[in-house]
């Protein structure tokens, strides 16, 4: 039976609130996905997917940063706003469709898909700066010349090399004590005031070695006051202990979120008894460097960057032995990034092997004026290291002009001892600048810039 006029009206008036339902679900679905996609890039989910024009991702923004423009205009916000016009053009698209009778709008596969989240990238490698300096004595005429001049005399023209790199490290030569029994047998014995530390650790000196020839000048008494004279004064120690554990153990230092192990061994021991064991106190000794291998290879799997500093070689020698080669290799191949020696008391050579740098000799650094002037040559050696192992070298030339107090080179004084270093090194460039490289690498550097 036909529908009357009445019903007919009633049937379309059904009809279309039907169609408006759907919708208002429609739209009102759509609200919520704009709302989603807008929360997800106020809260940054989606910023390290984004691209500029280029197509390169651009890098997430740091809290020092702050919100910064676009290179095309565009902004995070703009991104929110260009999501919502998107849905609000479909909304519409669909309300054309229900005008037009589409029944099935609104069936929930309409909503603009979200981008994917790409990866967060790696933050980038802050590398350490380190600086080391050869031999400091605080005693003899050097405590003397402090007690005159001033505590911070013997730093005073270095002070900027020292302070500024973030790990300064250096070879103590002395014991700090009042007390002790002097080394017999020995034609110079050593003994520094505690009261000229301070003034060390002030200079930015972080770290020093024990494992040396003088440590124990004034006894087992002398080694334990010295190591507890540091403790107060904050300064970082190896190289000598209570016993043969604690001087084989390296300082360790945090920084930059990097995690730096700094080994101290010699291989200057006036006498057997000097040697650290386990019942007996004394410094770590590397004669025989099976201790000193497997110490490396044990601290290689839990810190990123090793560092042993050696005390060895031949006094006033301008060239390493072949022991001192073999060893400093041996740390390498044991896990060692950088080796750094003294005890000539003149400055040495370098050396790049299996990637990994060695300094045989720094000299003196802060030491007793002597007739011989290459004891007074001295510098810092600067090195760029990231947390895989790899380190760039500069070395900055200095000398004892005046007595006990290093100061920088300049001109042609500085380049003629720049000079002679790369002619004592070992494949070793030292470029004008002080910059160590591998003499194939320096030479592959120089054919680019030719060509």
């Amino acid at each position: 039976m036909g529908l009357s006029r009445v019903d007919s009206r009633a049937r379309d008036r059904n009809r279309r609130r039907r169609r408006l339902r759907r919708l208002a679900l429609l739209n009102i679905g759509m609200l919520f996905a704009i709302a989603a996609l807008v929360y997800g890039i106020a809260s940054g989910h989606w910023l390290h997917g984004r691209e500029d024009s280029s197509g390169t991702p651009n890098p997430p923004l740091t809290a020092d940063e702050g919100p910064a423009s676009e290179p095309d205009g565009s902004s995070p916000q703009d991104e929110g706003t260009a999501s919502a016009e998107g849905g609000e053009d479909k909304g519409a698209n669909n309300a054309t469709d229900a005008g037009t009778g589409a029944d099935d709008a609104g069936d929930g596969n309409d909503v603009t898909p979200a981008p994917s989240e790409e990866a967060e990238p790696e933050p980038a490698e802050e590398p350490v700066r380190l600086a080391f300096v050869g031999d400091i004595l605080l005693a003899s005429s050097v405590e003397k010349l402090m007690r005159r001049e001033g505590f911070d005399y013997p730093y005073a023209k270095a002070l900027p090399y020292l302070q500024e790199p973030d790990l300064t490290i250096g070879n103590l030569e002395n014991p700090i004590t009042t007390r002790g029994t002097p080394a017999e047998n020995k034609k110079y014995v050593f003994k520094g005031s505690p009261e000229l530390l301070p003034s060390l650790r002030e200079a930015g000196i972080d770290f020093v070695s024990l494992a040396n020839n003088h440590t124990l000048d004034q006894g087992v008494e002398g080694l334990l006051d010295t190591i507890d004279h540091l403790n107060e004064t904050n300064l970082k120690h190896a190289g000598a202990g209570r016993n043969d554990e604690e001087a084989f153990k390296p300082a360790v230092f945090d920084v930059r979120g990097m995690s730096i192990a700094i080994f101290s061994l010699s291989r200057v021991v006036p006498e057997v008894s000097w040697k650290a064991d386990k019942n007996h106190p004394g410094v770590a000794e590397t004669y025989d460097p099976r201790r000193a291998v497997e110490a490396i290879e044990r601290a290689r799997e839990s810190h990123d960057l090793i560092i042993v500093y050696a005390h060895w070689g031949e006094e006033l020698s301008r060239k390493p032995r072949d022991i001192e080669k073999q060893l400093a290799r041996a740390y390498i191949d044991a896990g060692a990034d950088l080796v750094v020696g003294s005890h000539p008391h003149v400055l040495q050579g370098f050396e790049h092997y299996n990637g990994r740098w060695i300094a045989y000799s720094l000299g003196n650094f802060i030491f007793n004026v002597t007739k011989n002037e290459d004891t007074r040559d001295t510098g810092v050696l600067n090195a760029v290291c990231t947390k895989g192992g790899g380190c760039e070298l500069q070395f900055v030339p200095m000398r004892a002009i005046e007595p006990s107090r290093p100061e920088p080179l300049e001109g042609e004084a500085r380049q003629a001892m720049l000079d002679q270093l790369e002619r004592i090194s070992f494949g070793v460039t030292v470029g004008e600048d002080g910059t160590l490289r591998p003499a194939a690498e320096a030479e592959d550097a120089g054919a680019a810039g030719a060509a």
